[in-house]
């Protein structure tokens, strides 16, 4: 049990280490790529600062697995060079014995980047998308989704229009029973729209069975209200932005996640690449613990064999070709190509076999 405790106490401290320098080299090369982006906004050095570090987290999640490898390598050679795996297996522990403890702590990080790492990942993705937008923008464009339909903003120098729609057709390109909220920048709400579908075409809103009603103080809205069969107004969204906006998962936290979905499919939308990411984060854990496996098999050798140089860069290759493979089922999934099950679980159960397969060749012949 002391062994075990020991082992899981250097693996953590390797991997606290490296992401540590990891992550600040990530805000080091990020904070010169937001002031590049941003360079001709004279946004000023601290906000310039906020958005690296909400931009930060995000690239640390998609790196994980890599760490996870980083770590698991930098410990087994700092455990062979000090020849404590040859006193450890001297005293009658096997290679798998000894992998129980990284590979625990593995688990318990897979489960913390879940329940914890993946809710502040959407949190700062999104509000970093808020704060690009406005600084870009002058005040962006937004989508939300509730029970009660779909919820756009866009911006424009004369004010924000707020947009509700009960329903969309499959590849939002066109929105059903349509409200337009225009509000002033100084003066409130001016002026309210309703049509029963609305198309995004080139820059503008094409309308068709439209009523309008002026919403200045004083007058009679009703009495003043207008009729069309069709009408165009001036739009600062986009089809790309607004289906990027619904098709990324990862802005979500995956305690919204299931609830999101709800709300997609029941705004007429196809929910499959959010079902994909959602098992995807639930199959994390095994697929870090896969990691960890992968870069042991290399790396649990004396170093007085040599080739230690070669069996690093070989652990690492291969754990960037497992994910390679992981992010090409995502896709299939994603596509309907192949179950959504099979998509997010058989990289990692796949990964694990074939680690465990190369340890008991070397281990054990």
């Amino acid at each position: 049990m002391i062994l075990h405790l020991y082992f899981a106490r250097r693996f953590a401290m390797t991997f606290v280490l490296i992401t540590t320098v990891l992550f600040a080299l990530v805000v080091l090369i990020d904070a010169v790529e937001q002031a590049r982006r941003f360079g001709s906004l004279d946004l000023g050095w601290q906000r310039i600062v906020a958005l690296t570090l909400l931009s930060a987290p995000e690239t640390i999640n998609l790196i994980l697995p890599l760490i996870m490898i980083l770590a698991t390598v930098a410990l087994f050679i700092s455990l062979a060079r000090s020849s404590e795996l040859v006193v450890t297996r001297a005293a009658g522990r096997s290679a798998l014995r000894a992998l129980v403890a990284p590979v625990c702590v593995a688990l318990i990080i897979g489960v913390l980047a879940v329940t914890m790492l993946n809710p502040i990942v959407a949190a700062t993705s999104n509000r970093y998308l808020e704060l690009s937008e406005s600084y870009s923008a002058g005040g962006g464009a937004t989508f939300s989704i509730s029970d009660e339909g779909l919820w756009l903003r866009q911006g424009s120098a004369e004010g924000q229009t707020v947009i509700r729609a009960l329903r969309s057709n499959a590849d939002a390109s066109e929105f059903y029973d349509v409200t337009f909220l225009t509000y002033d920048r100084k003066n409130g709400p001016i002026r309210r729209i309703e049509t029963a579908s609305a198309s995004l075409v080139e820059g503008e809103w094409s309308l068709k069975g439209v009523k309008s009603w002026p919403l200045d103080p004083g007058i009679n809205s009703e009495g003043k209200s207008e009729t069309y069969e069709s009408l165009t107004l001036p739009s600062s969204l986009t089809l790309d932005r607004i289906r990027e906006s619904i098709g990324e998962p990862a802005v979500v936290s995956i305690y919204a996640l299931p609830t999101f979905i709800r709300q997609l499919e029941q705004a007429g939308f196809s929910p499959r690449r959010h079902k994909v990411w959602l098992q995807t984060e639930f199959a994390r854990p095994v697929f870090l613990v896969a990691m960890v496996l992968v870069a042991s098999a290399f790396t649990m050798r004396h170093t007085r064999f040599g080739g230690t140089g070669v069996a690093v860069l070989t652990a690492v290759l291969l754990g960037f070709g497992l994910y390679f493979i992981r992010s090409f089922a995502q896709i299939l999934g994603e596509n309907g190509q192949i179950p959504i099950l099979l998509a997010a679980w058989a990289p990692p159960a796949a990964a694990i076999l074939l680690a465990l397969g190369l340890l008991l060749h070397v281990e054990d012949g």
